[in-house]
């Protein structure tokens, strides 16, 4: 199986923890569907608002995000899936497509 970085992208400035339980607990659901379709979650994080972010560009230390941006990255996790089409479906899924967004990403290795 391939491996495969979900991006989870949600409305700025907004965070996993803005989100209503309803969404948060349809998040956790996910990683049981994903299995149920084939695949498999390995891991996956929420992030910290991006407010608490640090950028760093060439030699020069900033506080915030390294680009504004109408949509912030939220959380991430990393599926195994059988292809790219396999992917799609599984994220095609996931609750941040409902007002944010998600990018799927093959891992190089």
């Amino acid at each position: 199986m391939t491996q495969y970085a979900i991006l989870l992208y949600t409305p700025a400035p907004a965070d996993m923890a803005d989100m209503p339980v309803e969404e948060q607990e349809a998040h956790m659901r996910h990683a049981a569907e994903a299995e149920d379709l084939g695949g498999h979650v390995v891991t996956g994080f929420a992030l910290q608002p991006s407010t608490t972010a640090t950028s760093v560009r060439a030699d020069t230390v900033t506080d915030g995000p390294f680009i504004e941006a109408k949509e912030v990255i939220a959380g991430f996790y990393i599926l195994e899936a059988q292809d790219l089409d396999h992917a799609l479906q599984i994220a095609k899924r996931n609750p941040a497509t409902w007002r944010g967004g998600v990018e799927i990403r093959p891992l190089l290795g």
